[in-house]
């Protein structure tokens, strides 16, 4: 378990990393345990009887710091199988001096980087890949040398200037410049004068950064839509998308080392603010940006425009005389002060510049969005997310929100107004709502959407499969639900899905209990044949006798370089050597709860495959010859006779298997009682980068 330990950290966070991070379900979260001594109750069970590592990264220790939390903190620790270890970090090895009873610790001093790796370092992000030795650079190695010497060995320093060199690795004039200045002889001085060398408008993003918590995880498209929802992105150009432009501000900052690559948590990449950014940032902002969180004791700046709000011990009173307040966020997850319809009401009325606004409610009921929403006319980025059951209903004033960009509702059940006019909302972009989805009616007047995760098809007025028709500018991925509710090849057609081009992903599903036919499930697949540069592609629940010729011909005009296939729950469906031939870019497949016999002979030729899944398929009894690309093998609660067969060694199915587990790590494991798996640890690179992630 690896978790970074942030100055004002707070432990109920911790134990919910902790959690998280000991659970073999890496989907699981803990978000539903509202109360401290559930979370630490909840922590020890994970961690009972087991031996565990666990690294707390960079713990501070000023005149504020409270060791009785880190006491707390370890108290669930104690329960873990001998031999268990913790591996701490920090700047000041007073605090480790008090970690409670029982508790021994040795300390070990980290020394500086040697000089000569620091100069490695630094010439690495400086010239890139470009060899140093080169005549043509040996000038701006012993420029480099210099200027790396000013840095004091500082590794964030390094990539952050170095970065900044590399724009400029042609410019020796530029060099020399640097070499002199004596704002490098300190890192945030040096991390300053890089700041300074970015556009002045990605200056502005990464200031906004500020308002978020230390380490508080980023995903990349929803900071890019709330940098667009806040009017700095600048374009000279109209045709030119602003979430593309964004993106570019991103992989500038990033390739600066001002944002950081995290990893992945439930299923999703974030990113991080080093806490010396973090630092740079709340600098660069100034009064603009303020965050009342754990631990802060400042009085909020009358003049803030973007205010985060993460504890309730803030008089919430002074939120509404904050007239020129442009973004309020509220993490309101732990709040046991109701955020209620009088509350919402009130910001409404009195802070009607608001361009952003993001509230987290900890409560499980029907809240009702007042009316007077509609005062907030400079509106454009709207997310609300609640626990459990609960539901929310919308007013019909939502409509006349004309400039609101993207709307996120992470609820259990979402009501509108059948009568909205949704016409009036042109700028509309983004909409999501987790996995369950939103249910907008009428949503084919909304030709400006470029997100849209789940759409469910219904008999009703408003929700036919033709409202997609004219969502042209739809990207990313598309769940389209209850597809029984379409009767033709015809009407499948009127989606017109092959010229959504900007589409990567696409799950066509159908419900368990389908009362359509198999014949009517085959036209209607046959109908919703998708772009030709789809990626990633799923069929659920499919009970037709026969593939679409999409799927199976070149001729026909179905994705070309299809890199994920999945099928679930495809009973009649037997497997096709066509798919093989025509889906020859195949990198990941996964077969769940079909009724299949075998699999196609000819999978040996799909030489991109790293992924194969095989799930639930009882009647599945053989292995064909694998391609030699494939570092992951899953089969798991299928035919008991089979699963014995993968373990066996000198089976025919064992023998096919043992490439896998020598291409890279050479791993293999059994996980439960007929569960095997083959598999490599790295990052899948050729994953969508991000799922749509709750902001808070």
């Amino acid at each position: 378990m690896w978790i970074h330990v942030s100055p004002n950290f707070s432990v109920s966070d911790i134990f919910k990393e902790m959690f998280e991070a000991a659970s073999v379900d890496k989907e699981k979260s803990c978000r539903t345990f509202c109360s401290l001594d559930i979370l630490e109750k909840e922590s020890k069970k994970k961690l009972e009887g087991k031996r565990f590592l666990l690294v707390l990264d960079d713990i501070w220790c000023d005149k504020d710091f409270d060791k009785q939390k880190l006491a707390k903190l370890l108290s669930p620790l104690k329960l873990g199988e001998r031999g268990s270890k913790i591996l701490a970090t920090s700047r000041n090895k007073d605090a480790f001096s008090d970690l409670g009873p029982g508790v021994a610790c040795t300390i070990f001093p980290i020394s500086a980087l040697d000089e000569k790796v620091f100069l490695e370092l630094f010439m690495y992000y400086a010239l890139e890949n470009t060899n140093a030795d080169d005549s043509d650079k040996k000038e701006l190695k012993d420029i480099g040398a210099a200027i790396a010497l000013k840095l004091k060995g500082s590794p964030l320093a390094a990539s952050t200037v170095g970065g900044q060199l590399r724009k400029r690795k042609n410019d020796v004039g530029f060099w020399r410049e640097v070499q002199d200045r004596d704002l490098l002889n300190e890192t945030l001085g040096a991390l300053w004068w890089s700041y300074q060398h970015l556009d002045e408008n990605v200056r502005r993003c990464f200031a906004y950064c500020s308002i978020f918590p230390e380490r508080h995880r980023l995903y990349r498209d929803e900071l890019v839509k709330l940098w667009v929802a806040e009017g700095f992105i600048q374009t000279v150009n109209a045709e030119e998308d602003m979430e593309a432009v964004g993106r570019d501000y991103f992989d500038e900052l990033l390739a600066t080392s001002f944002l950081q690559p995290g990893g992945y948590h439930l299923g999703s990449f974030y990113y991080l603010v080093h806490d010396l950014m973090h630092d740079l940032a709340k600098k660069a902002a100034g009064s603009d940006c303020f965050r009342m969180d754990n631990g802060s004791r400042r009085e909020v700046p009358r003049d803030v425009r973007h205010l985060f709000v993460g504890h309730e011990g803030m008089n919430i009173k002074k939120i509404f005389g904050l007239k020129n307040l442009r973004t309020l966020i509220i993490d309101g997850k732990e709040w046991s002060t109701r955020l209620n319809e009088e509350f919402f009401a009130k910001v409404f009325k009195k802070l009607q510049k608001l361009r952003v606004l993001a509230v987290e409610i900890n409560e499980r009921r029907v809240f009702r969005v007042p009316d007077s929403i509609v005062h907030l006319k400079h509106l454009r980025y709207l997310a609300l997310r609640m626990f459990g059951q609960s539901k929310l209903i919308l007013p019909k004033t939502l409509a006349k929100l004309y400039h609101l960009q993207v709307l996120i509702l992470y609820v259990h059940d979402t009501e509108f107004p059948s009568d909205i006019n949704t016409g009036n909302l042109t700028n509309l972009r983004h909409i999501s709502g987790g996995q369950i989805g939103i249910y907008f009616p009428n949503i084919g007047r909304l030709t400006s959407l470029q997100t849209l995760k789940v759409f469910q098809v219904r008999t009703e007025h408003g929700h036919e499969l033709k409202q997609l028709r004219d969502l042209n500018k739809l990207r990313s991925c598309l769940a389209i639900q209850s597809l029984e509710n379409v009767k033709s090849k015809e009407e499948a057609h009127e989606a017109k899905l092959a010229d959504k081009k900007g589409l990567q992903g696409l799950r066509l599903s159908w419900s368990c209990d389908s009362t359509c036919t198999p014949e009517v499930e085959a036209v209607v697949l046959e109908g919703l044949c998708p772009p030709k540069d789809l990626k990633n592609l799923g069929i659920m629940n499919y009970h037709g006798l026969r593939y679409p010729n999409w799927m199976v011909s070149e001729k026909n005009g179905g994705p070309k370089h299809l890199h994920v296939l999945k099928i679930r729950g495809c009973s009649r469906l037997g497997p096709a050597p066509q798919l093989f031939e025509f889906f020859i870019h195949l990198r990941e497949l996964v077969i769940s709860d079909c009724s299949w016999d075998c699999m196609p002979n000819n999978m040996k030729d799909l030489r991109s495959l790293k992924t194969l899944m095989i799930m639930n398929c009882l009647h599945l009894k053989s292995l064909p010859e694998l391609p030699l690309s494939l570092m992951k093998f899953e089969v798991h609660d299928c035919n008991e006779v089979f699963m014995r067969s993968c373990q066996q060694v000198g089976d025919p199915n064992w023998e096919k298997i043992q490439h896998v587990g020598v291409n890279k790590s050479g791993t293999f494991e059994v996980r439960l009682p007929w569960t095997m798996t083959f598999w490599e640890e790295s990052y899948d690179t050729d994953r969508a980068e991000e799922e749509d992630s709750p902001l808070l």
